[in-house]
């Protein structure tokens, strides 16, 4: 089955109070055009105004605006499939996790059981952040940073509640722990549904077209370049006076190259490098340009598990090049970098 068959999926993270109820209930009431699917963990805990609810059916409430909603009680797994038997009557599914929770295991199911891959997709990890309180979240929590590290999207909220200067320390510290998420600035979560939803975050590009690399000023990503006469300033233009944090528990790594790449040596590689590292690799992600091979091949994975497949052609004006993602901890950087050229066709 096609990916495009195939029913998006969002993971909806965020520390307590940071708004993400104010975001599921934009969902589930306002008259967007699309049928969402979404999987609560609580109702109560959730707060949905009752008035919405037009019937309910077991475990499954139809909201005014043609979505409907669900609770998990138990098995996510369970909870998917029989959703999948509905197949037709909603666009995407949204699946909320707890405010304390690591959203991993979650994204995880999208990649382990056998009947939720046919069917279903992870399409982006979205994570609401509070801007006044992440800072100290940050600190004292290591599920917030899990979060954060692990978005492909970011709903920065509350941004009206702190100065500028403060917003701007804000997101150096989210950069620091992740800079390739889509970060969005809100207040009460007014943002585009469309931008966070369907994101086809699997087509990475979105996520990949953002440089992450002005805000790496110390890193030196120009060995890629090998032509060194222009020096190293260029990095360094874009520097607002923001501190540069180095989270020092968080790193990413971002790897490319413009020749094609082996399939026989990369693929094993990958799969090698996840299973020996997979517990400090939170993600990872890429676009693989294959020799003698005209369509590009996109992955994604989740700590050990991946999942991947031959997407679309690459356009006749498009440049083939590979870009591959890492987002963890204490990632062995110089031996992913040469595991990585040794895949490299020269």
């Amino acid at each position: 089955m096609s990916d495009a068959s195939k029913t998006p999926v969002t993971v909806l993270t965020g520390y307590l109070g940071a708004g993400k109820t104010t975001l599921l209930n934009r969902i589930l009431s306002e008259d967007h055009g699309k049928k969402y699917a979404v999987i609560v963990n609580e109702f109560g805990e959730i707060g949905i105004d009752n008035d919405l609810i037009v019937g309910a059916d077991e475990e499954v409430f139809e909201m005014n605006n043609g979505c409907i909603c669900c609770t998990v009680r138990g098995d996510l797994v369970r909870i998917i499939s029989g959703l999948m038997r509905r197949k037709g009557k909603f666009d995407a599914i949204i699946v909320e996790t707890t405010g304390l929770a690591d959203p991993a295991p979650v994204a995880q199911t999208f990649f382990v059981d056998e009947d939720v891959q046919k069917n279903a997709r992870l399409d982006a990890v979205v994570t609401v952040a509070d801007a006044k309180w992440l800072s100290d979240r940050l600190k004292d929590a290591p599920e917030a940073k899990n979060q954060i590290a692990f978005a492909d999207v970011i709903v920065l909220n509350k941004t009206d509640l702190v100065t500028k200067p403060e917003l701007a320390e804000v997101e150096a510290r989210i950069r620091a722990i992740n800079p390739y998420a889509r970060l969005h600035r809100t207040e009460r979560c007014q943002v585009a549904i469309a931008d966070v939803l369907e994101r086809g975050a699997f087509d990475l590009d979105r996520i990949l077209e953002i440089e992450p690399e002005f805000l790496n000023a110390g890193d030196d990503h120009d060995h890629h370049h090998h032509d060194h006469d222009h020096g190293h300033d260029h990095h360094h233009h874009h520097d607002h006076g923001l501190k540069h944090y180095h989270d020092e528990e968080m790193q990413s790594l971002s790897l490319r190259s413009d020749k094609p790449l082996d399939p026989s040596k990369f693929m094993p590689w990958l799969q090698n490098l996840v299973q020996t590292e997979g517990g400090k690799i939170l993600r990872s992600k890429g676009i693989l340009a294959f020799q003698d091979d005209d369509d590009r091949y996109v992955f994604q994975g989740v700590h050990m598990m991946l999942e991947g497949d031959h997407q679309r052609k690459w356009k006749p004006d498009e440049a083939r090049q590979s870009r591959v993602v890492f987002i963890g901890r204490e990632l062995p950087e110089d031996a992913i970098r040469e595991g990585f050229e040794r895949c490299i066709v020269s």
